[in-house]
This record gives C-alpha cells, structure tokens and sequence, in this order.
C-alpha cells in the first residue's frame, strides 16, 4: 500500500531537489567558462581586470540564490503560515 504524502512537503522536496541540481549545473557551466578563458586570455594577462566569465556567473548567481531562498526558507504560504501563528499567540498572551 502506498502511503499518502503531505502535499507542502512534497513540493518543498521538488524544489529542493530542483535547487540541488541547479546549484551542479553552476558549478560545472561556471568552471567550464573559467577554463575557457583562463586558456584564451588569462594566462597571457590579457583584460586580467575584468574577466568575462564573471558576467554569466554573476548574474546567474542572483538566480541561484532567489531560487535557494524559495527552497529552503519557504515560499509565501508557508511564511504566511508563521507569521499567522506569531500574530495568534500574541493575541492569546493579550
């Protein structure tokens, strides 16, 4: 018998397990582009200031993160959830 799962940690596990492969694919895309210009160019000093794969990584690094803040501090209705609590206990202490 297959056992019923609870629907909001269901969708919390997905993205978290989202976020977990996302966070890879980063990593591995990013290192790659670093190779890619530290082969081309940094080796030879050439634009040392701004290197352009700081670009890419910068701004999906923004992503990342917004997508890890959904992930793991919870998403609207489950900050909904505790700040209803919060406001009801200091009801209850009034």
């Amino acid at each position: 018998m297959q056992e019923q799962k609870d629907e909001r940690l269901w969708r919390m596990a997905k993205k978290r397990a989202a976020f977990k492969k996302s966070f890879t694919s980063y990593i591995v895309v990013n290192a790659f582009l670093w190779a890619i210009w530290w082969f081309t160019a940094g080796r030879r000093g050439v634009n040392m200031y701004w290197p352009w794969p700081i670009w890419p990584m910068l701004g999906w690094g923004i992503g990342l993160g917004l997508q890890y803040f959904e992930a793991y501090n919870g998403d609207r209705e489950t900050i909904a959830e505790k700040e209803y609590e919060k406001l009801r206990r200091q009801q209850e202490k009034q």
